[in-house]
């Protein structure tokens, strides 16, 4: 993991009126009200009660998950977000985001900088040893390509011998060094690895040609390739044979250790939120709705 950055950008407000907290405390999220539990509130560790909110590390930006409302400016919005807030009005307190580069995320918590993460994080057991995780989705990696797929990308193998891009330090980039020796095995070149600090950094050097694809989570990979310049900039490769994405994990709301009565609340909170509809509102809002998780879990990851 990278040094910690010196500097974040705090961002607040609604994103918009779908995640808005009111004149009066109450939160409206996907157009449903979110009403306080008091049980849940009071079962928050003290230090999070006294300060009212959950410090949230978030890596912006990377749709559907976390954006920018408007470019250039620091009010959020995103599926993240959106869940975040929804969660914050469950438990009785602000959900408070500050962008931070993804390999900051997991020193900047351990050295108490912030509470929890949430940035379409992969659970993981390896980051199960510095962090708990509060599981919310399923999803694994898409390809995305340019517009009519130019290269004739079908699958991961289809991936040897290219310039591929990648966002550094994540579970991404452990799938393409993964899949060198199935290149090797195949008679064919490597795939040459370009890595980029963010998400939107390596879309750029597609729109570029600098690379034949990217890899990254499958619902980013959707979202972008249906919205970016109304559908006209990116395809989605779908391969009938990972049809949820490549390596389908859980994503997870990462926790502090040192705040394992968190963890407990935010999982509580996550089922009820579950059970009355509001998650699947959130997902479909953000049309993906496939990756949500029908069970609140901790730790679900197995490898």
């Amino acid at each position: 993991m990278a040094a910690l950055a010196l500097t974040t950008v705090t961002a607040c407000g609604g994103g918009d009126d779908s995640a808005a907290p009111a004149a009066d405390g109450k939160v409206t999220v996907a157009g449903t009200a979110i009403k306080k539990d008091k049980a849940l509130h009071n079962s928050l560790p003290e230090q999070i009660k006294k300060a009212g909110k959950v410090k949230v590390a978030t890596d912006v930006p990377y749709p559907p998950f976390e954006m920018f409302v408007k470019e250039g400016e620091s009010e959020l919005t995103g599926l993240d977000y959106d869940l975040g807030q929804a969660l914050g009005g469950k438990l009785g307190v602000t959900f408070e985001f500050t962008p931070q580069k993804f390999d900051g995320i997991v020193p900047a918590i351990q050295a108490g900088k912030f509470d929890v993460a949430m940035s379409a994080i992969t659970d993981n057991k390896e980051r199960q040893q510095v962090l708990d995780f509060v599981d919310y989705s399923q999803s694994g990696s898409g390809i995305l390509v340019g517009e009519g797929n130019p290269a004739s990308i079908a699958d991961l193998d289809g991936l040897c011998g290219q310039k591929v891009a990648v966002q550094a330090a994540t579970n991404q980039l452990d799938l393409l060094k993964s899949h060198q020796s199935t290149c090797a095995d195949a008679g064919k070149k490597k795939i040459d690895i370009q890595t980029y600090p963010k998400d939107s950094d390596a879309q750029l050097a597609l729109r570029s040609g600098k690379v034949v694809a990217q890899v990254l989570t499958k619902p980013a990979a959707g979202w972008v390739a249906k919205t970016a310049d109304d559908g006209g900039a990116f395809d989605l490769v779908e391969d009938p044979a990972a049809p949820g994405g490549y390596n389908a994990s859980p994503n997870g709301i990462a926790v502090s250790k040192k705040l394992p009565e968190l963890t407990d609340a935010i999982q509580k909170a996550l089922q009820a939120l579950i059970d009355d509809g509001t998650v699947k509102k959130i997902y479909d809002k953000y049309g993906v709705a496939s990756i949500a998780v029908k069970e609140a879990t901790k730790n679900a990851a197995v490898d």
